[in-house]
This record gives structure tokens, C-alpha cells and sequence, in this order.
């Protein structure tokens, strides 16, 4: 007996374009596409909210790489940055975070 998964596909109709949840995900997905934003992530999550300072500490890269990391996880919208002082404040945007995993939940 062959493995189903290994049986012919019927004809199917010309492909879907993709839609706005799939483009949503893969965006998403691509800025966690590295252990250190995935591990930034952990931090922003657990602490509620950090200073780049913390996390370079937490993380054993340069400032300026963890930098352009924050500016990824930014730019994709899982999280903010608040000026303070000479500081900058990141706390995990709840509202992307949320919707990161409905999305992958539709999987």
C-alpha cells in the first residue's frame, strides 16, 4: 500500500492569488526569521517592556546589531519604540502579537 501522501493530485483550477492573511504571516514569520528578534521577542514579552541597553546585555551581540534587529521587529509592527531621554523604550506591540497567532493558528 503507498503512502497517501504520495498519490497524484486530481486536476486542480488555476491557483488563488495569495490573499492579505498569508502576505500578513509571511511578513510576520520573516521578521522572527532570526534567533536573536526571536529571543528580543522573549524578552519584550516577559518584561512587558525593555531599554535597548537590557537587551544587549541579554543578548551576546554588538549594540548596533541588536539595533538593526529592533529596527526589523519595528518595521514589521510587533513592536514600539518610545523615545526617553536619550533612551529608547520597546515594549511588544499585544495587538500584532495577537494577530501573529491567529494567523498561525489558521495554518
Amino acid at each position: 500500500m503507498s503512502d497517501p501522501c504520495c498519490r497524484p493530485s486530481p486536476p486542480r483550477s488555476a491557483p488563488s492569488p495569495l490573499n492579505h492573511d498569508e502576505e500578513a504571516l509571511a511578513e510576520l514569520a520573516k521578521a522572527l526569521g532570526h534567533p536573536a528578534r526571536v529571543r528580543i521577542m522573549k524578552l519584550l514579552i516577559e518584561r512587558n517592556s525593555c531599554v535597548c541597553g537590557d537587551i544587549v546585555e541579554e543578548i551576546p551581540l554588538a549594540q548596533s546589531t541588536v539595533s538593526q534587529h529592533l529596527k526589523q521587529l519595528k518595521e514589521a509592527g510587533l513592536i514600539q519604540g518610545e523615545i526617553d531621554g536619550p533612551r529608547i523604550c520597546y515594549c511588544v506591540d499585544h495587538a500584532v502579537l495577537k494577530r501573529l497567532k491567529v494567523l498561525i493558528a489558521g495554518l
